[in-house]
């Protein structure tokens, strides 16, 4: 372990997406999820980056914490 509190900027570096500030928001803002999508199952990822989020998920660690607020966002439209 390196020591390093998973953020938002480092998961979306690890998923080898943009993580400037603007850069999460926008994706957050045009790729939204319906409420019966779950995160992993979106059709925007990639096959390596839907893995990554499923065993992140799955180590129910601090990384997990990270996918599921990045979860939450993504269905934010749907819950309105």
């Amino acid at each position: 372990m390196n020591g390093v509190r998973p953020r938002m900027t480092n998961l979306f570096e690890q998923l080898g997406l943009d993580s400037s500030e603007e850069a999460i928001a926008k994706f957050i803002e045009s790729h939204q999820l319906s409420a019966d999508t779950l995160i992993t199952h979106a059709s925007y990822w990639t096959e390596a980056q839907r893995q990554f989020l499923a065993e992140k998920i799955k180590s129910d660690g601090e990384w997990a914490i990270i996918v599921d607020q990045l979860n939450e966002s993504l269905h934010e439209d749907s819950v309105k």
